[in-house]
């Protein structure tokens, strides 16, 4: 019996052991996503029989005879499903890689199941949005959303004057909710990710798998691949005997030097279990998983060390001890020591002598996944110029670019990079782990090669967030002020030094420079152990320090009798202040380019005054006699680019039909670059973003984009576009100026025209009259990331604890918010909730777990807890009122910094309510009945 899908039979026949939605992705059904195999996520979401199933655990035979509807079948010949509206209407999506997963649940939802979304989608997830846009697009209240308070549905309101204005926006420009020019794509499952390739586009296609290491430190001896070659399909293998020699670093930056040269396309020394070992292409999926069981390896055993305490211990495992350190840029390669920080500024030990009162404790953070629901995966090919093309999932396309002209010895000419729609990034796709093997491939056989990474591998062999180890003291007088700040860092970059001096140092860096304290001491070493590797993640170090330097400044606050948020707003630096970290100077291309953290402040105290007594009012303050309710705050601060060079060339023109077209290299992953470009253009050339073609993520397109990372999206890329756009909008009026005879002041740009006094001028006779001129209607922008400014984050918690049972309930959420002019706020706004739930994830439950073998034991969704609908509180979110100086139309950078704060705030809201200081995360459940069992006023 055939399967029916979406209304037609199917005439293909599913393959023994098939599931449902391999089957139905082959026949060209691209809405179906890989977010796990396993069940566990919802991406691949569809309905047999008008019932959602998880097609990735369900056999395609069974729904021989069947009638299957995929998200492109949900709709019909006249229009969207009423689900598919409400999530365009609502933009219930960032990324969008989940959604249509998501709205095929939902789609069979009647009103009692949509009165309870935590336990209705608690089979879906989603990693960007925080789920408030969900519930909003599932229950069809996705109206606007400006500055709002999401969870004060008491309708009170901070005034206008505390910094949360109502915007006034020109439709389709700065300041409007702009849909993302994608959502239409998105909800229909046409969006093209990374994979969503018609097979006939790329004839011959090849599949490649992975051998991966079983030991953390081995030597290869040999390699026999005729066991491999044996298989059925197994076209090749290849082994480190067949890869260049060249060391590199994934890490991706606009200098390669900032990270060590340490690793190899394919190393014939494995340093973590999970490494990988041999290539497999076949011309199967199962035929190259087959072909790397088969292959013969033997190994000799190499001593392993597995933390960073151990590893800069004399006599310990020199992990990579062979290579030369000034060469290969590693600080000392013979301790593990990757990279390293000492200095000082005044005297700590005048600082301490000086204080009232002194906090002294050792913070730990653990292991993060990014879990971006798109796995790592590329397809390489070549042209018919022969020009090797790399289509992956990648957050910096031009990079990987220059890495693999680097590594394989091509002129840059004959490589191109494209990036698809990319399902989420979070600094994990800012490597290069796919790419360089595809191009081996693709480059000896000549054929088109794809490989995909399973869940299991992105949590086993990718990158996580660095764990640090801080151990902190700092100093106060009873007067409020500090005295000084003393930290020792110690950093797990794992098998790779991948990111590890940039971590590094950008921990080290505005964490401490937020505040005034001239007595101030870092010590901070970065090392390798083998385990696996660390690399970007949000906030790139600053999370991390965040938690314990907010800690500790709650820790003095108490110690000292005052209000926490009384201490910081003594001791935060205002304009004017010198910004200092490490050395004695500040930074000197970053400035205050506007102020906001002083607004964030009030907005967090009195949203979380105003909560209190919505809870007083409404008789909720008293939970029983078991519970008790704290409050607690953090702040951050975050340079709006990364040092030393962040570059961007954008182009913009005016086409044929009266339309612009922007062509950027920034790829888009629900970071929300595309709407803010286009926003931008149109403020500049006084049209509407729906007017505005966006084309990006080429590196055909454009000169050089170093990438979207650093949150450099909005205030490099879009920097680069508006100078081009405003370029653009002179050399459209001189034309009109020189078709009326109109001086140039008098005329000026409307939509769709040129108004030269009285008259109107088309802009299809401006691009006629350009062609005649000779004149190109097309100009470019390019910004190199300096002068830099700095964005703030304040959060704010009420919690209650069951002193009994250890249950934490978080009772309300705020974030205030310095990003400038918000170019978008409800995206903006859908930024830092999804922040936020990231964070709430890293604080409470997230850990990716490595045994006393090396091994990662969280290896799959249902081991490793990402947040789910029902884990995440309806967060309050304001903004400031600033304009930057250094940024397009006064906006600044909002991706990373959310995430920030959280961690620290929550855990002082803890400690407010109970009086234990946590220093270790996660926070989980069962470490907080413990600690209360135990009770104690000490860290824990």
């Amino acid at each position: 019996m055939a399967i029916e899908i979406n209304g037609a039979a199917s005439q293909a026949t599913p393959r023994p052991g098939q599931c449902l939605r391999t089957f139905l992705r082959e026949e060209g059904n691209f809405g179906v996503k890989k977010g796990c195999d396993g069940g566990d996520c919802g991406a691949c979401t569809v309905h047999v029989d008008g019932t959602p199933v998880h097609s990735c655990i369900y056999p395609a035979v069974r729904a021989e005879g069947k009638a299957v509807t995929t998200i492109e079948g949900l709709g019909s010949a006249d229009g969207l499903h009423p689900v598919q509206e409400q999530f365009l209407e609502g933009q219930g999506f960032q990324c969008g890689f989940c959604t249509a997963g998501m709205m095929m649940t939902a789609a069979t939802f009647d009103d009692e199941q949509r009165a309870n979304l935590p336990r209705n989608l608690k089979g879906n997830l989603c990693r960007c949005t925080g789920y408030r846009s969900i519930a909003d697009a599932v229950c069809g209240h996705g109206g606007d959303h400006q500055h709002d308070a999401g969870a004060d549905v008491s309708g009170a309101q901070p005034p206008a004057a505390a910094g949360n204005p109502t915007v006034e926006a020109t439709p389709g420009q700065l300041g409007d909710n702009v849909p993302a020019p994608a959502g239409q794509a998105i909800v229909t499952g046409t969006a093209r990710y990374t994979l969503d390739v018609p097979s006939e586009q790329l004839p011959g296609l090849l599949h490649m798998k992975l051998l991966r290491s079983p030991h953390a430190h081995a030597r290869i001896v040999s390699i026999d691949k005729a066991p491999a070659l044996a298989v059925p399909g197994v076209v090749a293998v290849f082994t480190h005997e067949d890869a260049p020699r060249l060391l590199f670093s994934t890490a991706q930056h606009e200098n390669f030097a900032d990270d060590p040269d340490d690793t190899r396309v394919l190393d014939n020394v494995v340093r973590f279990i999970g490494q990988r070992v041999a290539a497999v292409v076949a011309e199967s999926v199962g035929a190259a998983e087959a072909g790397a069981r088969a292959l013969a390896v033997q190994y000799e055993v190499l001593e392993p060390v597995f933390t960073p305490q151990e590893a800069i211990l004399p006599g310990a495992p020199a992990i990579h001890g062979e290579k030369d350190g000034e060469a290969s840029r590693i600080s000392r390669p013979l301790q593990n020591v990757v990279a390293e920080v000492h200095a000082e500024l005044g005297s700590v030990a005048d600082g301490f002598a000086a204080a009232d009162f002194i906090h002294e404790h050792t913070y730990q953070t653990q292991r993060v996944q990014h879990v971006a629901m798109e796995t790592h995966a590329s397809i390489a090919w070549l042209d018919e110029d022969g020009r090797l093309v790399i289509r992956s999932s990648t957050q910096v396309p031009f990079l990987v670019k220059r890495t693999l002209s680097r590594v394989f010895n091509l002129p840059p000419e004959t490589i191109r990079v494209v990036a698809g729609r990319v399902g989420g990034g979070f600094g994990g796709k800012q490597e290069v782990l796919t790419e360089d093997l595809v191009a081996l491939a693709a480059l000896a056989l000549r054929r088109p090669v794809q490989l995909e990474f399973t869940r299991t591998e992105q949590f086993t062999a990718t990158t996580t967030r660095h764990p640090f180890t801080i151990h902190l003291k700092a100093g106060a007088n009873r007067d409020g002020y500090l005295t000084a700040l003393q930290l020792n860092v110690l950093t797990n970059t794992g098998a790779y030094g991948n990111h590890a001096p940039g971590v590094m140092f950008h921990g080290c860096g505005e964490s401490l420079a937020v505040y005034k304290c001239v007595n101030k001491k870092v010590d901070a070493h970065a090392v390798y152990t083998n385990t696996v590797p660390a690399g970007a993640f949000r906030g790139y170090g600053l999370s991390q320090m965040i938690f314990a330097i907010e800690s500790a400044i709650d820790e003095l606050a108490v110690g000292i009798g005052m209000d926490p948020l009384e201490f910081r707003l003594k001791n935060m630096v205002r304009p004017g202040d010198h910004m200092l970290s490490t050395t004695p100077e500040p930074e000197e291309d970053v400035h205050y380019g506007s102020y906001g953290l002083d607004q964030c402040v009030a907005l967090v105290r009195d949203a979380l005054d105003r909560g209190k007594e919505r809870y007083r009012a409404a008789g909720l303050d008293d939970l029983g006699p078991d519970w008790v309710i704290g409050e607690g705050s953090a702040l951050s601060m975050i340079d709006t680019v990364p040092p030393r060079g962040h570059f961007a060339h954008t182009r913009v023109s005016l086409e044929a039909d009266g339309r612009f077209a922007v062509d950027v290299g920034t790829a888009e992953f629900g970071n929300g670059t595309t709407t803010v470009h286009a926003q931008l253009a149109a403020t500049a050339l006084a049209t509407a973003a729906s007017k505005v073609t966006v084309r990006q993520s080429d590196t055909d397109l454009v000169e050089h984009d170093t990438g979207a990372f650093g949150s450099a999206g909005t205030v490099v890329a879009g920097k680069a576009t508006l100078g081009a756009a405003l370029e653009l909008a002179t050399r459209i009026q001189t034309v009109a100026a020189s078709l009326t005879g109109a001086a140039l002041t008098d005329c000026r740009l409307v939509d769709g025209a040129v108004q030269c006094g009285d008259r109107t001028v088309p802009l299809k006779d401006i691009v006629d009259a350009a062609r005649l001129q000779g004149v190109r209607l097309a100009t470019d922008g390019n910004w190199g990331g300096t002068p830099r400014s700095v964005a703030f984050n304040v959060h704010g918690f009420r919690v209650a604890v069951n002193t009994g049972t250890g249950e934490l309930r978080i009772l309300q959420s705020v974030q205030a918010a310095d990003a400038g002019v918000v170019v978008n706020p409800r995206q903006c706004r859908g930024q830092i909730e999804g922040g936020i739930a990231q964070a709430l994830g890293a604080v409470l439950y997230e850990e990716v777990k490595v045994d006393d073998a090396g091994r990662v034991t969280t290896d799959i969704l249902r081991q490793y807890h990402i947040p789910s609908f029902a884990d995440v509180p309806r967060s309050e979110v304001y903004f400031a009122t600033t304009n930057d100086s250094t940024g397009p139309l006064g906006a600044k950078s909002m991706s990373e910094s959310p995430f920030n704060p959280v961690a620290p705030a929550l855990a002082n809201a803890i400690r407010n309510a109970t009086g234990i200081r946590f220093g270790e995360l996660p926070i989980a459940r069962d470490k907080i009945y413990l600690a209360l069992r135990d009770r104690t006023t000490a860290p824990v």
